[in-house]
């Protein structure tokens, strides 16, 4: 293989990965601008999504597409189940205890996720069995093109939600003042639970379509969580475009410092673009965006 067509595979895989890692950062950011809460259990979203997809897929023998809107809905009900029997069950809770409660709610799906699936990894086969596509000597597999082309879809149906809906027009209030919100008739308890449910989606969304890729298993989450939250941080906490970017930009470090560094350093690179934003930046290259 070229140099040229080593950098586009490259590429390539380095703007698959990240997709994945701005799907997580954005769920991050829907919750935070909500609560000011950072979930870390949304990596368990993903990986439950994956898991699910598997189960309701080669377990079950449902359709590709049944078991995609079935793994969905299933992580959003855990979304709103999370919320419901921790969040809003606390009365003025501090900042600290609402992080330690999504600590230990990720601990929790965690092990149930190994009691149920097995500590194995699973594999899932791709959406579609087209043929790989070859350009300037690099490898296209189709499932890279369904993981782009729906967190495109994710992006664009957020931007529409936020500026076109009433119920994104009320998160976004809630974001910017909650107090002022709820004096405007707005029911925050209600919008806090919707972020918790559109967070799960999305991280159920991008677990189910990077699975079959890198397969799933129980704790995978964790370190997407974790790549996620980088990019939440380096994109500037509360601001979605932002962890987009961020998430690319991370992903496509990494592809390149495994490819021609090696693969064994390639996760410390989120981690020390994190350090270095922070030391030059603490509020993130695009700090957090706030409605004029």
């Amino acid at each position: 293989m070229t140099l040229s067509a080593q950098c586009l595979q490259l590429l390539l895989t380095g703007i698959t990965v990240g997709s994945i890692y701005a799907m997580v950062a954005v769920g991050f950011n829907i919750i935070y601008n909500a609560t000011d809460v950072l979930n870390f259990a949304q990596g368990e979203f993903v990986m439950i999504g994956g898991m699910a997809m598997i189960m309701f897929h080669s377990t079950f023998g449902m359709s590709m597409f049944l078991s995609f809107f079935l793994s969905v809905g299933l992580v959003t009900v855990v979304g709103i189940l999370f919320e419901r029997l921790t969040i809003s069950t606390l009365k003025n809770p501090s900042l600290v205890t609402m992080i330690l409660i999504t600590i230990a709610v990720s601990i929790i799906l965690k092990g149930l996720a190994m009691i149920t699936w097995g500590k194995d990894s699973h594999p899932l086969e791709p959406f579609t069995h087209a043929k790989p596509i070859h350009i300037a000597g690099a490898v296209i597999v189709p499932q890279i093109l369904w993981v782009i082309g729906l967190t495109l879809l994710v992006v664009l149906l957020l931007t529409y939600f936020f500026k076109f809906t009433m119920a994104g027009k009320a998160l976004r209030a809630c974001a910017i003042n909650r107090d002022a919100a709820s004096c405007m008739g707005i029911n925050v308890k209600m919008m806090v639970t919707l972020s918790f449910a559109m967070s799960a989606a999305i991280g159920a969304v991008a677990g189910a379509i990077i699975t079959p890729i890198t397969l799933m298993e129980y704790d995978r989450g964790a370190m997407l969580g974790i790549k996620g939250f980088s990019a939440a941080i380096v994109g500037g906490v509360g601001n979605s475009f932002g962890a987009v970017v961020a998430g690319l930009a991370i992903g496509i470090v990494e592809s390149f410092a495994a490819g021609f560094i090696s693969s064994g350093y390639k996760d410390a690179f989120a981690f020390l673009i994190m350090l270095l934003v922070l030391f030059v930046r603490p509020g993130g290259i695009l700090g957090k965006y706030e409605v004029e």
